[in-house]
């Protein structure tokens, strides 16, 4: 165990003096792996082994394809009529458009898949609306950075395939556990609108009703990508095809859309297909050199000594996903959430495998934990990109704002974690 350490250690030194995650896995993966062997054709081996096996995995297409659909869909611009659609709904009530920002977040995230991406697109489009209408700053920044977070967990979600790669665990049940808890999500984020306009009613006030023609109409407008999401993710849960046929779906249904909103031009077609190409190759290289640090715990066999260590202690099962769980939200602080997922996953499934808990349960727990580290301080990278965004609203109103929706992603957690059937109702449904 002290060599995966030793690992940890080297790996943190790496990252204090700005490496790049993937290079400083890689890099400690195959020293690591070495120093285990003491043998250099070990370590190569090993190394070409994983970079093949990976690069030759049928199941990982459906990364760039999701990613390409979700870029479709951005430069579509449905996140301007995913917020006109809500905001014609919900605009005209107290923190209306604070709740049509979250709704249009949801749905936005739903098929870009992105929470970064969420944050950031919705910034655009929501923040003026909001400042027009007399928002307070906290408020409306931090209904945009909480919203964003729930693009990793609503399906089709990268984060979940990635996790559904590492633990060999089934896509399908993942993106079908993810939906109730994401619905929960934005339910439990627009409590949080109303709680901050209870204690502070002029920081959302109302804004205009919109006639019931109009509302129709905007909700026309995103009709079609209503209906992709129901098409891809239906699709799914139905069995009628696989995730990675969905995804072929996917794109080439956000491609017609696009082309029928009239938004692909040559050059947005060739933006959007290098955008996708640049986020798939730096996310290969991210899951690639995880895979060789992998290889490298699991040889020092530090998942079975933390399984020995957490079986010979007397405390129940139930304390130790507890623990677990506060080591995200620590390493949160710290961490970019593709980083931790792909840190620390390795780790920690055999040991909740071998606790006897669901690997689809633990999954959903953990990319809503990853989602709270989002907006948690003082690493939110939510916030910062939002910061980003909106040059002219400090860090820290931010941060303030967001301290409900802190407390409403925690609250969610802690209901996914006592009742776990919120998560596996949808899976047992499959079979």
């Amino acid at each position: 165990m002290i060599e995966s350490f030793y690992g940890f250690a080297a790996l943190l030194l790496l990252a204090f003096l700005r490496v790049p995650l993937a290079f400083a896995m890689g890099i400690v993966g195959f020293v690591g792996f070495y120093y285990l062997t003491g043998n250099w054709s070990a370590a190569e081996a090993m190394a070409a082994r994983r970079v093949v096996d990976t690069g030759m995995d049928y199941g990982l297409s459906v990364i760039p394809l999701f990613i390409l659909m979700g870029n479709f869909v951005s430069h579509a611009g449905l996140s301007d009529a995913l917020f006109r659609a809500s905001n014609g709904f919900l605009g005209h009530r107290k923190g209306g458009q604070a709740m049509a920002t979250i709704v249009a977040c949801g749905g936005f995230s739903a098929i870009c898949g992105s929470s970064l991406a969420t944050a950031a697109t919705m910034g655009r489009v929501a923040m003026p609306q909001m400042r027009k209408y007399g928002y307070k700053d906290s408020l409306a920044a931090a209904s945009i950075a909480a919203g964003g977070t729930l693009g990793i967990l609503i399906p089709p979600s990268v984060m979940l395939v990635i996790y559904g790669i590492l633990t060999e665990t089934s896509i399908r049940e993942l993106f079908a556990a993810g939906f109730i808890p994401g619905m929960l999500g934005i339910v439990m984020y627009l409590a949080a609108v109303k709680w901050v306009l209870w204690r502070d009613p002029a920081a959302g006030p109302a804004g205009e009703r919109v006639a019931w023609p109009e509302r129709i109409a905007a909700l026309k407008s995103v009709g079609s990508t209503l209906a992709l999401f129901v098409l891809v993710i239906g699709g799914i849960y139905l069995g009628v095809f696989t995730p990675t046929e969905a995804a072929g779906i996917g794109a080439m249904g956000a491609f017609v859309i696009a082309l029928l909103r009239r938004a692909l031009t040559p050059r947005v077609l060739m933006n959007v297909l290098m955008d996708t190409v640049r986020t798939t190759a730096m996310l290969f290289a991210v899951v690639l050199t995880a895979l060789i640090f992998a290889n490298f715990i699991n040889r020092a066999g530090l998942p079975n000594d933390l399984l020995a260590v957490v079986n010979g202690l007397d405390v129940a099962p139930f304390v130790v996903i507890l623990v677990i769980l506060a080591i995200y939200v620590l390493l949160g602080c710290v961490f970019e959430s593709m980083s931790m997922l792909l840190l620390t996953v390795p780790v920690f499934f055999p040991v909740v495998a071998g606790l006897g808990y669901d690997l689809v349960w633990f999954g959903i727990l953990v990319v809503i934990v990853i989602e709270i580290s989002l907006i948690t301080p003082p690493v939110g990278m939510n916030v910062f990109v939002l910061r980003a965004v909106l040059p002219d609203v400090s860090t820290g109103t931010i941060f303030r704002g967001v301290t409900p929706f802190w407390v409403a992603g925690t609250a969610r957690a802690l209901l996914v974690l006592v009742f776990p059937g919120i998560v596996l109702f949808l899976p047992q449904l499959l079979y």
